[in-house]
């Protein structure tokens, strides 16, 4: 196996089999958080079976050969621990925080659910309710259907512009077959990432991964990758009738992937654009204007693509001016981007909420995963300060006029009268 110091205490091995493994060692704390990674999620996904991802990764929870439901339930929390995971349109993940004692316990667990799930029809009858119940929440929550329907706007053709919870017909259609055949597809070790990080040394954390089989056999061939994304859908308004009290309304436009190091200037500028309550448009809109409660730019950063933009929920008379009004912030930074002392700022911003969101173990755990999900190379946490702080002007005006252009943005509204005032 090849393995790799990347940083003080951060290493990575990468198995005959193509499985790689990281982790980070924090001798301070008595916790490790441990993960598994399939590189498979809804960007790999066919329109028929469209959230079939999202309720294999429901199922998987619903007993293996060894566990029933409830035992995999009681397996960790009954130590104080959790057990969580979640579908993204390039993974699925399953994840646990437990006593640094109990981390072979905790593999010991996930690699039972994501190894030898049962995928049993019984259970998928019933599963399948609690996913329609959760598509009802999503509609019943009007600030996430609207991104959901920016995206299916934006790629129209795409997985990316796929629902990941899937709509209520495809979830309604997918039989244990389909679930069983995605997880032969995509559910083996050369298709996973394994992180951990917390009080573990590595050699103990690739010893219970050896343990656990999942050095085991070749490389097959891998799943298929993601198709081609085509060119994003921009500069469209697209309007959503809902009998809702507010507008909801999302600006947005295709960006970079998560590996292009760009995304540290759009992240500067993201942040000084809506990222807290003295941005500009939190001062404009909601301060000076009264035009919103909620208010907030926004990046993603995939694969293949990225995505930048504003959310808004405005009352429906005030739709018009609060389009109005955040178009002309977006012309303003397209034009004249961040200088002297508003780039100074909005750097340091940037830089503390870049060191204080590895403060905690599960942070620091997606961050390593991260990298081998998304083919990025290891960057300390220096390295990417150091990026930020040498960010310039120039470099940031270039980014602003790219992708900050209001004629770019493509505006999904959701509410009254198809969004309209």
């Amino acid at each position: 196996m090849d393995s790799v110091k990347l940083d003080r205490e951060i290493y990575r091995t990468a198995a005959p089999n193509g499985i790689t493994v990281l982790s980070e060692r924090e001798p301070n704390v008595r916790s490790v958080a441990l993960g598994v990674w399939v590189r498979t999620a809804s960007a790999n996904e066919m329109r028929p079976k469209m959230g079939v991802s999202h309720l294999l990764e429901h199922m998987v929870f619903k007993g293996t050969e060894r566990r029933s439901a409830q035992e995999i339930a009681l397996s960790l929390e009954s130590r104080g621990g959790s057990l969580d995971a979640y579908t993204s349109r390039d993974s699925t993940a399953y994840h646990a925080r437990v006593l640094d004692a109990d981390l072979p316990r905790a593999l010991d667990v996930i690699t039972d659910m994501v190894r030898r799930p049962l995928l049993r029809d019984t259970d998928l009858s019933l599963e399948r309710q609690v996913v329609l119940e959760e598509i009802s929440t999503v509609a019943d929550t009007p600030d996430d259907e609207v991104f959901d329907l920016t995206y299916e706007t934006m790629w129209p053709s795409h997985p990316y512009g796929f629902q990941i919870l899937g709509t209520k017909e495809t979830v309604s259609a997918l039989s244990a077959d389909d679930l069983k055949q995605l997880h032969a597809r995509a559910y083996f070790p050369g298709n996973c990432v394994i992180a951990a990080a917390g009080n573990i040394t590595h050699e103990a954390l690739l010893k219970e991964v050896e343990a656990q089989g999942w050095f085991d056999g070749v490389a097959p061939q891998p799943p298929p990758p993601v198709p081609p994304v085509p060119a994003a859908v921009r500069g469209v308004t697209r309007s959503f009738a809902k009998d809702t009290a507010q507008t909801h309304i999302v600006f947005a436009t295709d960006t970079i992937p998560y590996a292009d190091r760009r995304k540290y200037g759009l992240l500067v500028i993201s942040n000084i654009f809506g990222g807290g309550m003295s941005s500009r448009l939190f001062q404009r809109i909601r301060e000076e204007l009264g035009l919103a409660y909620a208010i907030y730019s926004f990046t993603s950063f995939y694969r293949a693509v990225g995505m930048a933009g504003v959310y808004i929920g405005t009352q429906p008379g005030k739709a018009e001016k609060a389009v109005a009004a955040i178009n002309a912030e977006f012309a303003r930074m397209a034009s004249e981007g961040l200088r002297g002392a508003a780039l100074d700022d909005a750097k340091q911003q940037t830089l503390g909420q870049l060191m204080l969101s590895l403060e905690s173990p599960t942070a620091r755990m997606y961050r390593l995963a991260s990298t081998a999900v998304y083919g990025e190379s290891y960057r300390s946490l220096d390295e990417v300060l150091k990026t930020v702080e040498a960010l310039t002007a120039d470099e940031v005006a270039a980014l602003a006029a790219e992708f900050f252009a209001p004629e770019r943005q493509t505006v999904v509204s959701l509410g009254p009268n198809g969004g309209k005032s």
